[in-house]
């Protein structure tokens, strides 16, 4: 592998990385914990090692991409997509607003789609690998609108 494989794999580590600490910073807390959850709502402890897993495929994904095209329209809008996956916790947890993380996360879900299009022409595989971040995030802005819908009240 050579340097500039190393430096990009590099930068996209470190952009995936500085996202999921920004979603960090807005813990769950007391608030989370008060809201009326389905039965099916996963357990807390799920949700890092799955967004490991997630972030980890999404690096891979894009360097694959990279390595085949290097500067491309689908680096550039991965890049973009980070914004509403970021933000998604500041409405949610930091904000309490369910209806703003529902709308940033109906578009983080149209972003992913198009990425998976994008990657998958350019690198089979990456757009593969780009799967079941975007099943997840179907499931969690499904999770999102069913917390809205119980909580309205609140």
């Amino acid at each position: 592998m050579n340097k500039g494989n190393v430096a990009a794999l590099a930068i996209f580590l470190a952009a995936a990385f500085l996202t999921a600490a920004f979603g960090a910073m807005f813990a769950p807390g007391p608030w989370y914990s008060s809201l009326i959850k389905p039965d099916w709502n996963p357990p807390s402890w799920l949700f890092g090692p799955v967004w490991t897993l997630l972030y980890l495929a999404n690096v891979i994904a894009v360097w694959r991409v990279w390595r085949c095209q290097k500067k491309d329209v689908a680096i550039i809008f991965w890049f973009l997509h980070l914004i509403p996956n970021a933000l998604w916790s500041y409405f949610f947890f930091g904000l309490h607003r369910l209806d703003w993380a529902l709308v940033d996360i109906i578009l983080l879900n149209l972003a992913i789609i198009a990425l998976v299009a994008l990657f998958y022409r350019r690198d089979k595989v990456a757009g593969l690998l780009m799967l079941p971040y975007l099943a997840w995030v179907a499931f969690a802005g499904f999770l999102n609108w069913t917390l809205f819908s119980l909580n309205l009240h609140l």
